[in-house]
């Protein structure tokens, strides 16, 4: 294991399977307070989503990334879609579980599905809906890149993908994103952008890391401090840090990644920040977006 060199993520977080890096609670815990609620949600981001989903007549919505769902799904719920819910994680999801029964009392609070569920395991985890999937299957936020490639040959990736291509119902869509591991790759730390999904004020550094094994880029380390309200004795306002590891998707791989978890039918278009991309101009991305709708 590289934690017998290099610690990968917090102390007492998983490090089995699956690795659930906010098992130890205080990373999820502090992670909630970083992302904030609903209304520090980038109104750039807000519109983008739902115009997306209503566009394309989406109604059914699974969010296999939903964490403490203060993100995407609570945002969704509250936007008149039929969420599905599921993260690996039982910590980020008693967040998730706590809002709904909180807000069980207003609309389609209590229709809410809240599941834990593996990506390795998602076809058998999750239901589909009746018809053959969902509307739309969400991963957002760097999500996917929590998953580690253990065996170095990107199984774990390529059977993961396939299983949440598979919840996705014929002209359904997929939405996954992932971070600009090739500017970070190259220049050794992450482009210069706000963050794009949430406006966060308690952020006080970000160090990246980049670790090699045998020559070939494993994995990168994002090292938050963040400001804690209330956290010291006095009750001032105190430090916590903690760690995530993830895997450098870099686009032109994870391009290829992606088709082949739909066999190659699929219409898939690639954003930069929530703007049409094209490779070689100016602007550099914090975010590579994909979207992929299936086709027969």
């Amino acid at each position: 294991m590289v934690d017998s060199v290099y610690r990968t993520r917090s102390l007492g977080v998983a490090a089995e399977g699956l690795p659930d890096q906010y098992a130890d609670g205080e990373a999820a815990r502090v992670w909630q307070l970083y992302i904030g609620d609903t209304r520090s949600r980038t109104a750039e981001y807000k519109a983008w989503l739902l115009g997306l989903l209503r566009q394309h007549g989406c109604q059914r919505v699974l969010d296999v990334a939903c964490g403490t769902g203060w993100v995407d799904s609570i945002m969704l719920v509250e936007e008149g879609f039929s969420v599905t819910s599921v993260d690996a994680s039982d910590r980020m999801l008693k967040y998730a579980l706590k809002e709904r029964w909180d807000r069980r009392h207003e609309p389609g609070f209590d229709e809410w599905v809240i599941e834990e569920a593996n990506w390795m395991t998602l076809d058998k985890d999750v239901p589909q809906p009746p018809g053959g999937g969902f509307d739309a299957v969400i991963c957002l936020g760097n999500s996917f890149a929590h998953l580690p490639d253990c065996k170095g040959d990107q199984s774990e990736h390529q059977l993961a993908l396939k299983n949440i291509a598979s919840m996705v119902r014929l002209g359904g869509l997929l939405v996954i994103d992932h971070r600009n591991y090739d500017h970070i790759l190259s220049t050794g730390c992450a482009p210069p952008g706000k963050n794009i999904y949430y406006k966060s004020d308690l952020t006080k550094d970000i160090t990246t890391s980049v670790l090699t094994v045998n020559n070939k880029v494993h994995m990168v380390t994002l090292d938050y401090t963040v400001q804690v309200p209330g956290a010291s004795q006095a009750g001032s306002p105190g430090m916590s840090k903690f760690r995530l590891s993830y895997y450098p998707h870099c686009l032109a791989p994870f391009t290829e990644l992606l088709q082949a978890a739909f066999g190659g039918k699929c219409q898939h278009s690639i954003l930069g920040d929530f703007k049409p991309y094209k490779p070689g101009q100016a602007y550099v991305p914090c975010y590579f977006i994909h979207v992929l709708k299936k086709t027969d």
